[in-house]
């Protein structure tokens, strides 16, 4: 039988043949770039759930809400601050990596709690609110020789370095200490916790209003006032903070809108009506006796 001869290819269907498109492989197969692709966009979604995974996302997205919160004149010097501060947190944080002195741990630990509860004012109350906790659980994480929980002895020291911090003279904040510390031993529930620290607060800023008060006061050269004077302007003082919420500390200083340019007015001209003479007053007095009319109102701690 002969063979048939093959046919070649003409010029026109080898012209045809090139313009025929190629059939696109299947992705993941045979093209490399789609390869390359999937896999960058697997490490993408890898990456994004390692972070989710270990606390970064959470972390930063806490920092920025901070940052919020305070709104600080240099944003990255804040948060370069708090990173710093924010270990020591919980009580997983307390085993490992905790300082050799437990004194040393102790007063990281303060330092933290200071440093959380000065990040927004108490008048933003949420805000305040949430950072009382964050250092509350700062205080009661447990280490290798401390059970979780806030002590008395802890708690007082706080208040104390509040206090300090705040530049009131020691004989002015000693009595308010006496009224809401507790028991070294006693332990400190975060309700108490909240009252004290809050009424701390309140209490240096009505101290500083007062002793703005004075310098209206006083003499510019003897840096002494009137008595009769000062002793006006502590019974108006008295008299409105009579008419204030005494469960509230923060309304105490809403007292001073009834010190205004009227009521004063009126009790510096019944003083200095009286032709009696008088000794004059000095700032320390002035001040204690105006701390001591706010801490009349404050309900002891128990």
């Amino acid at each position: 039988m002969a063979v048939l001869p093959v046919p070649m290819p003409s010029a026109k269907m080898a012209a045809v043949e090139k313009r025929r498109p190629a059939v696109a492989p299947p992705a993941g197969f045979t093209d490399s770039g789609r390869q390359s692709v999937s896999r960058a966009a697997g490490a993408a979604e890898s990456e994004e759930d390692f972070l989710r995974q270990v606390g970064v996302t959470e972390m930063l997205r806490a920092a920025l809400l901070k940052v919020l919160e305070a709104r600080p004149e240099e944003p990255i010097a804040f948060l370069a601050h708090y990173f710093e501060n924010m270990g020591l947190r919980s009580p997983v944080n307390g085993g490992a990596g905790e300082p050799p002195g437990q004194l040393l741990l102790q007063q990281q630990r303060l330092g933290r709690a200071l440093w959380h509860l000065r990040l927004a004012h108490h008048s933003q109350r949420a805000a305040f609110n949430n950072n009382v906790s964050v250092a509350y659980e700062c205080l009661s994480a447990g280490g290798r020789r401390k059970r979780p929980g806030l002590d008395g002895r802890t708690y007082s020291e706080l208040l104390r370095r509040i206090c300090r911090d705040g530049q009131a003279p020691e004989e002015v904040v000693a009595p308010l200490l006496r009224k809401v510390q507790c028991r070294d031993h006693e332990a400190v529930p975060l309700s108490v916790f909240r009252a004290g620290t809050l009424t701390c607060f309140v209490l240096l800023e009505f101290v500083a209003r007062a002793g703005a008060l004075f310098q209206l006061l006083q003499d510019p050269v003897a840096a002494v006032a009137d008595r009769r004077v000062g002793q006006a302007v502590l019974d108006t003082l008295e008299g409105a903070l009579q008419a204030s919420d005494a469960a509230a500390p923060a309304r105490f200083l809403e007292a001073g809108s009834r010190l205004g340019p009227d009521s004063l007015a009126l009790a510096l001209d019944r003083a200095v009506g009286g032709r009696r003479p008088s000794a004059p007053m000095t700032r320390e007095e002035f001040l204690e006796r105006a701390a001591a009319l706010f801490i009349a109102k404050v309900k002891p701690v128990g």
